[in-house]
């Protein structure tokens, strides 16, 4: 006798996202399995007295969002601490950090995460300094960090109270005076020395996670460094209170360690996997540290120097020390490259790893990709880990035009072209912010041929795409049995609104055949 299912998921569009995507009507599930696909009636058979049936009235359910890029310790850092990400200018940025500052008159320091000064009202394209800070506190530290996470304002004190930690390099400068901008290095520095003891660790990756939930992710691709957060995750997942399933991207300064204590790629259990070894190559477009073989179009220096390019974070010989010692030991690698020299020189070294075959390394956000990186990615089974989100700066007027001018821009996040080359293609959304609808939304939507996909190729980007990068196609992307039953219903069609997929909410999800999310619709 076939034993009961213990969640039915029913009166529901199944989309599995298999290649014909094909669509169901309900799914049983079976200690966190998907046991069987089919028509509602054909598995009422499978409903018993402890069955839980979740009738979803005619919504869509996909396979669960997978996330293949994120910075979960910072969003939670946005939840807990003052949210930038809204402010349209200098001034409003103040004012939620003075709000920030009086609702938390104990804390040392007062955080501010997300603010973009390229889609402030007006013309503005320098980063919040030193001075407007200053008005927020001149007694407590205050720190206000950019959306893209590479470039950190400080007021003056906090440039004197992490005044040891700065290389000198990374500061900006005006007349002879720290105008308070800190990038790259010295804004690593700074995140390092703020990152969350274990006690606020789970306290703002519970506040990530929930949020995470909400949006319709069930596994995330998280990148660390000398945080407490890869203990926290296992502490959860331990005590069964971790919702979503974790893979942990570590930085190269890990490296050692996880060889001494062996922890390889894909090491771990059911919610916390290792993943691969992260390094950098080049900045981002935004703080004009991106690594470009032609000047910015807005090159705060003369000429064609090596300041007017942008710069290496990871000087090439030393990270090919680190691919060569990663690929040794067997380690799945991704390097953060953005600029078309950085991923020249980021590929060049990939390709040439003895494991590259198997490997699955990964080009992280590979937005100025060019024909010829493509067919080696391709040739090399490089995975082109991108996201969609970013065509957010790609209008006409908008930081890549400030950056990069319209020709450049054009040819940024060049998302068909990646496809088309049958380059391995995974979305995440570096936090900018986490939200996989409204990635899907700009894929679908983006502004030229070469830079937009289908409704169905986003989804898949976000799903079996993203599984294929973590190693985990054979358990999780599409809604297939014996796959795990990780889904999430939507209350609309993102094939009937493709226009504003950003604006379809998320009525359920759920991990493992458990719901972790309840919408209440």
């Amino acid at each position: 006798m076939t034993a009961a299912a213990d969640l039915i998921i029913t009166n529901a569009e199944v989309h599995t996202l298999t290649d014909p995507d094909t669509v169901y009507e309900a799914v049983a599930v079976r200690d966190g399995e998907i046991v069987r696909l089919g028509d509602a009636d054909e598995l009422t058979f499978l409903e018993g007295v402890e069955t839980d049936v979740l009738d979803c009235d005619g919504r869509v359910a996909l396979p669960g969002f997978i996330d293949a890029h994120t910075h979960m310790e910072q969003l939670g850092q946005h939840l807990v601490h003052a949210d930038l990400s809204s402010a349209d200018s200098a001034d409003s940025c103040v004012e939620l950090l003075s709000q920030q500052a009086g609702e938390d008159p104990d804390r040392e320091h007062v955080l501010g995460f997300g603010y973009d000064e390229s889609s402030w009202n007006g013309s503005r394209t320098q980063p919040l300094t030193r001075e407007e800070l200053d008005r927020v506190s001149e007694e407590r530290p205050v720190v206000a960090l950019r959306v893209d996470l590479h470039t950190v304002s400080l007021n003056t004190a906090a440039l004197e109270a992490f005044a040891d930690d700065l290389p000198d390099d990374d500061l900006r400068y005006a007349d002879g005076e720290p105008t308070g901008v800190a990038v790259e290095d010295a804004a690593e520095a700074v995140r390092s020395k703020l990152t969350a003891d274990r006690e606020e660790m789970r306290e703002v990756l519970t506040a990530a996670m929930a949020h995470a939930v909400e949006l319709g992710v069930t596994g995330v691709h998280d990148k660390v460094r000398g945080s407490r957060a890869p203990q926290v995750y296992r502490e959860l997942a331990a005590d069964d209170e971790l919702p979503i399933r974790v893979r942990l991207d570590y930085w190269s300064d890990h490296l050692e360690s996880l060889v001494d204590v062996g922890l390889p790629t894909n090491a771990g259990g059911d919610r916390v996997r290792t993943g691969a070894i992260k390094s950098f190559s080049d900045g981002s477009f935004g703080s004009r540290t991106a690594r470009v073989r032609e000047p910015y179009a807005d090159a705060e220096t003369d000429g064609d120097g090596d300041d007017a390019r942008g710069q290496w974070v990871v000087d090439p010989d030393e990270l090919a020390s680190v691919t060569d010692r990663a690929s040794d030991e067997g380690f799945q690698i991704c390097v953060h490259a953005i600029g078309d020299e950085a991923i020249e020189e980021t590929l060049s070294l990939l390709e040439e790893t003895p494991n590259a075959a198997t490997a699955r390394h990964r080009i992280e956000h590979a937005e100025l990709v060019t024909d010829d990186h493509l067919e080696r990615m391709a040739e090399a089974g490089i995975v082109a880990s991108m996201q969609p989100n970013f065509h957010r700066w790609a209008d006409e007027g908008g930081l890549y035009d400030q950056r990069l001018g319209r020709e450049r821009r054009n040819r940024t996040n060049r998302i068909r072209g990646v496809l088309e080359a049958d380059v391995p293609l995974a979305f995440g959304s570096d936090c900018m912010p986490l939200d996989p609808l409204l990635g899907v939304q700009y894929a679908v939507n983006a502004g030229t041929e070469a830079q937009r996909l289908s409704v169905t190729e986003a989804l898949r980007a976000y799903t079996r795409g993203a599984a294929y990068a973590g190693f985990d196609e054979d358990r999780l992307g599409t809604l297939e049995v014996g796959k795990r039953a990780d889904l999430v219903v939507l209350e609309e069609s993102p094939w009937d609104r493709s226009e504003r997929i950003d604006e379809i909410d998320v009525a359920t999800t759920v991990v493992d055949g458990e719901i972790v999310f309840d919408g209440g619709g």
